[in-house]
């Protein structure tokens, strides 16, 4: 019997699809990839394939987890299994590069950007960007880890040389200038079926690291004189959210063959939309969705499910 079939290697964020799959009575299977072996000389079963690899993986342990995936994907696209988020999706998820170059091909405004390898070329690219505020990410990241914010490149030199800096999995530094916000937040625009679902703001006051996963989420904050504030939410959900960008996305996810994705941007004082991150393994955050009344898992769910119907519908005709 044909089934939808879960690429990834990590069962805390797929939990919470698996639960909505349960809920809707679908058929499934998880590959999770940190390892294994892809038989070329065999076919694949039948049925709809998701991959959730993450650019992350290394930080927990599964450093050859995409390369593995893309093998599995290749063997799976050879064979024209239904794939959703596959090989392209995944190039796009493991490099920024990757990101930017897209991007900026199909028409969207992204932060300027040098890659480089090697400590000294790090520091040229600074001073070659002659930013007043920079920050560097890594190449291959996921989860805002390893961002750091510099205001000077001597600052940036006193971090490279020193024993804090943080060597990215594939060697590949970013550095890039930064857009400063008028107020303390980005926002994340969630695609399903490469539609529009929500958008969701994330305060940003904390720092960098903005996976919006349960798993990933900073403590309760309290006063520290002892009296009980109310604190606005990490993730809200915008309600009734209208912009000329999700057009300029939707079109982006379809020519980079992408079903899934969530697409971050931040706007300047001026209003302009810079957009800096796209996840092919996206999270959904519990809290605000509970807020909305809106759950992205469960519009996947549904999703994999009417594409799996289809199939089954066209192979009984």
């Amino acid at each position: 019997m044909s089934k939808i079939y879960i690429i990834h290697e990590n069962e805390e964020w797929t939990a919470h699809l698996t639960k909505r799959m349960n809920e809707l009575e679908l058929p499934y299977e998880e590959w999770h990839l940190d390892q294994g072996v892809v038989d070329l000389t065999e076919e694949p079963p039948e049925g709809v394939f998701y991959s959730r690899m993450s650019a992350s993986s290394h930080t927990r342990g599964h450093r050859f987890a995409p390369e593995m995936t893309e093998s599995v994907l290749a063997w799976l696209e050879q064979h024209n299994r239904t794939v959703f988020n596959g090989t392209r999706a995944l190039r796009l998820e493991v490099s920024k590069v990757n990101q930017y170059t897209a991007l900026t091909k199909a028409g969207i405004k992204t932060p300027q950007t040098i890659a480089a390898v090697g400590k000294e070329n790090i520091m040229k690219a600074a001073e070659k960007l002659n930013a007043a505020s920079f920050i560097t990410k890594h190449n291959r990241a996921g989860k805002g880890l390893g961002v750091q914010l510099f205001h000077s490149v001597e600052a940036l030199k006193h971090y490279v040389e020193g024993p804090e800096f943080d060597e990215p999995v594939d060697g590949i530094t970013l550095i890039q200038e930064y857009i400063k916000a008028p107020e303390p937040f980005i926002t994340r625009c969630e695609f399903v079926g490469g539609k529009f679902m929500y958008a969701v703001e994330v305060d940003t006051s904390e720092g960098f690291e903005l996976c919006p996963a349960d798993a990933c989420q900073i403590g309760d904050l309290f006063c520290p004189i002892g009296e009980e504030v109310v604190e606005k939410p990490k993730f809200q959900i915008v309600q009734d959210f209208h912009d000329p960008i999700i057009e300029k996305y939707e079109a982006f996810l379809q020519a980079n063959e992408i079903s899934i994705a969530g697409i971050e941007f931040i706007r300047n004082s001026d209003g302009e939309i810079y957009t800096y991150d796209i996840n092919t393994n996206t999270n959904y955050n519990n809290d605000a969705e509970e807020a909305a009344g809106q759950y992205g898992m469960l519009e996947l769910a549904k999703f994999l499910g009417s594409e799996l119907a289809k199939q089954n519908l066209n192979k009984n005709k």
